[in-house]
């Protein structure tokens, strides 16, 4: 359970690097912006002539700012998106699109109750407001009062992309990510009866992501309060902890980067009340990063908050000075016919860690040969923390701690804003201490950093994956069990390096292949294909309505180190059926349901249809009419149980359980809906001659293949076969065919 609970915590934190990447160029556009347009900064400067307002600069500068600042008002649902994607295994695009919806669907239940309940009106915003406003300037304090308003604390209500909802932040998208990859990880491959199969796989997923969140955000709505008090006691309580406070806070963030799980814990403090809530130019804001980024962009600010950037100036010494020294040891101490090529390494890394913040290369080289010197730089990187905090260091980052943000977001704003001068002084006192200890302690221990190793070892620098490998070795693996339909399909495809491009439709797989020759339909049809179309490169391999659970699992195989691998699948002849009973008491064929023509037209039997695959009754045995009037009506009393996304077919149940699909034209799915106007809805109850479809068959005629109108029944039994009534010319009220047994 423990490694479980640690390998979820390590996808969740990973999930998280793909909305945090997006940081630094928010914050470069944020902090490029906001610098050059502060009147105050350019005064100082004697810039006022050349950037001031009214100039091109200026405005091309205030652009800037509202780039940057559009990203951080909107990091919520960035982050749903994000997380989601981060933590589905597969079919990425799909858990975006739910998260995007359940992020929208949550929101809006909370505002529909917000309204019912009268819990928010303009009158009580603006006062709650106010009201913390006075207590926040008259305190001093980063911290606003919480003001009574039916359970909600005051700033509680907001504009969540113009929705009227419960402020909850970065958190509420968090909570949207997780949930939303939940679910499409259980539900992405599922398969429904064939009446509702449409409606499986992939298709499903933002389906149950909507009906989801409708109670999500009742549930939300009655408890974020409490959750939301809670989470500014824990932050009243780590402010109120003081310099130790930080301390801690720097020692754990950086004793967690082994894991990966160093996300996990500092997000919530840049991002929400975790980390103080603030007002700024009249507008409550919660999170050390976003209160710091806020304070950016006012014009008012004459400090930047110290108790938020607490929980990120402490980076900038180590990073920026401890790390380099700790690397020119590791020079000093390699072997001396080993220097020069380590020192190319060793500056390359030192430099990285500098520029942009990025350690991991030097971090995890001492990681690696001697974790206790890890333990020592965790100590030290929460030192720095608590240095900076003792010395009312004011400068924040994007993500990274290294000379670009030192630059733009310290030294850019002026020593009275930030006091940035003391982050140089620290570093200086780091960079000597990491050199000298790091120096005694690789000599003392005989440790093996770069350039110490054998002669016949390799001189190189470790990363994560060498770390996890090292962690892991002699641990058995668990290979996971193959999915054997994939294999076949692949097989049948002639293998994966032969699959050039692949997709599906509503009823079959359509793959382009390298070599047509290396097709083996055999393989195709054993994998429970009802039939495979062929035309050179171009495959289709018909599945029915099941194909998108089809295609889901077998992009997921392909993706898999599995797929590399040659499997040769038998090939076995279809075994021959038991013998029919000859003598029957009553051989006579007996008719279980007639159906009527859905349309004017020429009725032929389906062989005759211009499509293979219906042609060859791979999708199912009917007919096919090639229409002369332009109005489709139900040949019987049924429900409507599928209307296809591009309104190019229907499918209805009889009152029998007869499955019918009415495809209008050949290859229309292509037409992405035009030309077609579909007056049902899935789930309708239609009589025999109602209306279905409205067709524009000049449209069909200059855009599709042809405009012949195949009619199946896709659930014959073996005993069950089509009997046509009546072929040639026919009226839509005319019985066309019909079901004998």
């Amino acid at each position: 359970m423990k490694d479980k609970i640690f390998g979820v915590l390590q996808r969740v934190g990973r999930s998280f690097m793909l909305p945090i990447a997006l940081l630094p160029v928010a914050g470069l556009l944020l902090g490029i912006g906001g610098s050059f347009t502060n009147e105050t900064m350019l005064e100082s400067y004697n810039l006022i002539g050349v950037m001031g307002p009214g100039t091109i600069v200026n405005d091309i500068l205030s652009i800037m700012l509202a780039a940057g600042n559009i990203i951080f008002a909107n990091l919520p649902i960035i982050f749903a998106m994000g997380v989601a994607i981060g933590m589905a295994k597969q079919e990425k695009a799909v858990a975006a699109l739910a998260g995007v919806i359940g992020f929208f669907v949550m929101h809006a239940v909370i505002a529909a109750l917000i309204k019912i309940t009268g819990t928010y009106t303009p009158e009580t915003l603006l006062i709650a407001n106010n009201l913390g406003q006075i207590a926040a300037e008259s305190s001093g304090s980063a911290f606003v009062p919480i003001i009574a308003n039916k359970m909600l604390p005051s700033g509680s209500i907001s504009d969540i992309v113009g929705i009227t909802s419960l402020q909850m932040g970065v958190f509420g998208g968090i909570l949207v990510g997780l949930v939303t990859s939940a679910l499409h990880n259980r539900f992405y491959k599922v398969e429904f009866p064939p009446v509702v199969s449409f409606f499986g796989g992939t298709r499903f997923v933002p389906i149950i992501t909507a009906i989801a969140f409708l109670f999500i955000g009742g549930i939300m709505f009655f408890f974020w309060p409490f959750i939301q008090n809670g989470i500014y006691a824990i932050g009243g309580l780590v402010i109120a902890s003081g310099y130790f406070g930080t301390f801690i806070y720097g020692f754990i963030e950086r004793a967690l980067i082994p894991f990966g799980l160093h996300h996990v814990f500092y997000l919530p403090f840049w991002q929400t009340g975790l980390g103080g809530s603030m007002v700024v130019d009249g507008v409550l804001v919660e999170g050390a990063q976003n209160i710091f980024f806020a304070q950016l962009a006012s014009p008012d600010v004459t400090h930047f908050s110290v108790e938020a950037t607490r929980f990120m100036s402490g980076k900038f010494p180590f990073m920026i000075f401890g790390l380099p020294g700790a690397a020119l040891a590791m020079y000093k101490c390699a072997k001396t016919n080993k220097q020069k090529a380590v020192g190319g390494l060793l500056i390359s890394a030192a430099l990285t860690a500098m520029i942009t913040g990025i350690t991991e290369p030097i971090e995890f080289t001492f990681l690696f040969v001697a974790p206790f010197l890890y333990v020592i730089h965790s100590v030290f990187a929460g030192l720095s923390y608590m240095f900076m905090h003792i010395l009312n260091v004011g400068v924040g980052m994007t993500f990274s701690g290294g000379i670009i943000d030192l630059a733009l977001f310290g030294i850019l704003q002026g020593n009275a804003k930030t006091n940035w001068l003391y982050i140089v002084l620290v570093g200086v006192g780091y960079f000597i201490l990491y050199y000298f200890l790091f120096k005694i302690l690789i000599n003392k221990f005989n440790l093996k950093t770069p350039g110490r190793e054998e002669e016949d070892e390799e001189t190189k620098l470790y990363t994560r994956a060498d770390y996890e490998k090292g962690k892991n070795k002699g641990n058995d693996q668990n290979v996971e069990s193959s999915d054997p339909g994939s294999a076949m399909i692949v097989n049948g495809l002639g293998g994966k390096s032969n699959i050039s491009d692949l997709d599906s439709c509503a009823t079959r797989l359509r793959v382009t292949v390298l070599d047509g020759k290396k097709v083996d339909e055999r393989i195709l049809k054993l994998s429970g294909a009802l039939g495979v179309i062929q035309q050179g490169n171009g495959i289709q391999v018909i599945y029915g309505p099941k194909v998108t659970v089809i295609k889901s699992k077998l992009d997921e195989y392909l993706e898999s180190s599995e797929s590399d691998q040659e499997t040769m699948i038998p090939v076995v002849e279809k075994l021959p059926a038991k013998e029919e009973l000859t003598e029957m008491k009553d051989n006579k064929a007996k008719t279980l349901e007639i159906f009527a023509a859905p349309v004017d037209g020429d009725l032929q039997s389906i062989t005759e249809a211009p499509d293979e695959a219906f042609s060859n009754k791979m999708v199912g045995d009917g007919i096919v009419i090639f229409p002369t009037g332009d109005t489709i009506n139900a040949p019987c009393d049924a429900e409507v149980t599928m209307v296809f996304p591009t309104n190019h077919a229907i499918g209805l149940t009889s009152l029998n359980g007869t499955e019918i699909l009415i495809h209008v034209g050949i290859d229309t799915v292509k037409l992405d809906g035009k030309g077609f106007e579909v007056l049902v809805k899935t789930g309708d109850q239609v009589k025999k001659g109602d209306l279905l479809m409205k067709v524009d068959m000049n449209y069909l005629a200059d855009h599709a293949p042809s405009t012949a109108i195949p009619i199946v029944v896709t659930n014959l039994t073996e005993d069950q076969k089509i009997k046509v009534i009546k072929s040639g010319a026919i009226k839509s009220s005319e019985d066309a065919f019909a079901i004998e047994s």
